[in-house]
């Protein structure tokens, strides 16, 4: 995204400059080297990503008696040797539930681990069932796993948990993600009347050079999308094309700020 709105200027700009246009198209090519490189190069990208991620702890303040963590997908790869396997950017969310499932259970407490995520990749396996294999092997036992298999994106991940949550009955409620995606994930899941404590799997930072790199623009795309995902919502709620809003019940106010 960063690298085509990129092109896309650039090219505006060319075409100016041909058809004759020189301050118009000069400006254009200036724009369009000032967003390269200032996202290239780190200064954008760390303004993006630290607007999203500020105010999200690595752990939960305080649990409560019946405490639902869930863990939120972030995609599946089909190995060389065939194996449908979490993706790179799911693994810290996933060490970080099973962290906070067993500092949960320290507590005596009641907890467990909803897995959200439906086969959003065509792999032919839900994220769900993917990382429940995972979770197991980090010594999570089956049953106090609940897999909500359906979701094709954050929204329905909200959308589905919903009657998940009621039928536990949890009196608090975690979300685990990465830092970068928890500001739409919290949004999406107040609409249905879910507050949870929101805590992050990872954090990125930018990384400042004299040329735009590769990571930098990966970044930088990433926070665009939530950017874009937060404005689609609101869009969506205008229009009235999004579920109706549902009043919260059970709410666990979030640590963020």
């Amino acid at each position: 995204m960063t690298l085509l709105l990129f092109l896309i200027l650039l090219a505006i700009g060319l075409v100016l400059l041909v058809r004759r246009r020189s301050c118009g198209g000069a400006a254009v090519v200036v724009l369009s080297l000032a967003w390269l490189f200032f996202a290239g190069c780190g200064p954008l990208t760390g303004m993006l990503l630290g607007r999203l991620q500020a105010g999200f702890a690595p752990d939960v303040a305080q649990w409560g008696q019946r405490n639902a963590i869930i863990l939120l997908g972030a995609g599946t790869v089909r190995s060389g040797a065939g194996a449908i396997e979490p993706s790179l950017y799911a693994n810290g969310r996933i060490l970080r539930a099973a962290e906070l499932y067993r500092s949960c259970k320290a507590t005596g407490a009641d907890c467990k681990v909803e897995v959200s995520g439906g086969d959003a990749m065509k792999l032919r396996q839900a994220e769900a069932d993917v990382y429940a294999i995972t979770l197991e092997r980090l010594g999570l036992p089956r049953t106090d796993l609940v897999l909500e298999a359906r979701s094709m994106n954050t929204f329905q991940n909200a959308q589905f948990s919903k009657p998940l949550l009621m039928a536990y009955g949890a009196d608090k409620v975690v979300l685990v993600s990465s830092a970068v995606h928890l500001k739409r994930a919290v949004l999406y899941f107040a609409h249905f009347g879910i507050r949870g404590e929101a805590v992050r799997g990872d954090y990125v930072t930018a990384r400042y050079d004299w040329l735009p790199t590769s990571e930098n623009l990966s970044f930088a795309d990433f926070a665009l999308h939530e950017y874009i995902g937060v404005a689609r919502y609101h869009f969506y709620n205008a229009m009235g094309w999004n579920a109706p809003k549902i009043p919260e019940e059970n709410v666990t106010a979030p640590t963020h700020t």
